[in-house]
This record gives C-alpha cells, structure tokens and sequence, in this order.
C-alpha cells in the first residue's frame, strides 16, 4: 500500500477525542475539496509486514486510518491482517466508498451528496462529521443513521476561525442532537 505517514498521537476530534492513537495516513484522495490542510498526494510503498514494523514500537492499540481517502487503498485482508495483530482500527473516510468489514469505528466526513452516502452506508456508522463555515445557517440533515452526530467548524489551515466556531456552536445550542468536535489538535498543536 502507498503510505504517506505513520504518527503516534492523540485523536484530535468526534467521539475518540483525546485517546492516544496510531494513525496511518494513506496517500491519495479521489476528491478536491478546498479547505483540505492535508498533503496526501506523496508516500512510499509499504508491505504489511513494513507497516506492522512500523507501529509495534506504539503501546497502543488503536490504528486510525486516514488519508487522503483510505477507502481507495483498504480491503478485507488489510484489515483483517491488523486484527490479527490485535488492532483495533478506525477510519475516517469521506464516504464516497463502501469499506471493507472488520473495521471497529467508523467515522464519515461526508464529501459527497447523501444518496451517496446512503447507499455506501445502509447499516449506518459509528459518527458521521459534517463541516460547516458560518455562511450555511442550518445542520445537516442526514439520510444514514450514526451514534453520534458532529459539526466541526471549518478552520483557515491550522488557525482557528472563531466566526465558525461560534456559528457552530450556535448551531449545536439550537440543535442539541449535534455535538461540537474542534480539531483540538490544532489547539494542541500535536500531529
């Protein structure tokens, strides 16, 4: 697979928040969106076995797939390999593919129309992550079914924006099925 980074660091948003995890970016993504602060086009090729090398050193046990767009890369015997390992695996996908089973948490940041990601998704997931700036006045409505249901406000790069922040938290206070989740990362200013 094309990897593009291998880090140890804490879950920066939605309901992982906080929990120490390894997180396996994937090179590629099939979507151009234009707030994207992330270089997913460059990697290296990477057996399982290198990969597995890579994040034994981690006293961790959570993987956290991410991209660029994992779902382009990831399939059954990729996720079953790490299971095996005695991984639990998240992935943060845009939604636009099915994925493949095994996968422990699932975290849609829909990029694409809700028929897509109805059809993608019929069984639902764990957290769907929609993003949204001060300029769109209402949540989302969403076609799948998830445990839980964030806004994370859109910010310039890896600067907070406060106008969408508190448009977001606006939008939560009149909304209370939604959740906030800031990329506290960011904040943080941790990988």
């Amino acid at each position: 697979m094309k990897v593009n980074e291998i880090f140890y660091s804490i879950q920066g948003e939605g309901g992982r928040a906080g929990e120490p995890s390894i997180f396996i970016r994937l090179a590629e993504c099939d979507l151009s969106c234009s707030y994207c602060d992330t270089e997913f086009e460059s990697g290296k090729e990477m057996s399982l076995e290198d990969v597995h090398q890579s994040i034994s050193q981690y006293a961790c046990n959570w993987i956290v797939w991410t991209g660029g767009e994992p779902a382009l890369q990831l399939n059954d015997g990729i996720i079953q390999f790490f299971k095996e390992k005695g991984y639990k695996q998240a992935i943060e996908t845009n939604g636009n593919h099915k994925l493949p089973g095994g996968l422990d948490w699932i975290t849609v940041s829909p990029k694409v129309a809700e028929h897509v990601i109805k059809k993608n998704f019929p069984d639902g997931v764990t957290e769907l992550r929609y993003t949204r700036h001060k300029g769109q006045p209402d949540v989302p409505r969403p076609s799948v079914k998830a445990r839980y249901y964030y806004i994370s406000p859109i910010f310039n790069g890896d600067k907070p924006d406060w106008e969408n922040i508190n448009h977001c938290i606006k939008l939560c206070l009149e909304n209370p099925q939604w959740r906030l989740s800031l990329q506290m990362h960011k904040f943080l200013k941790v990988l």
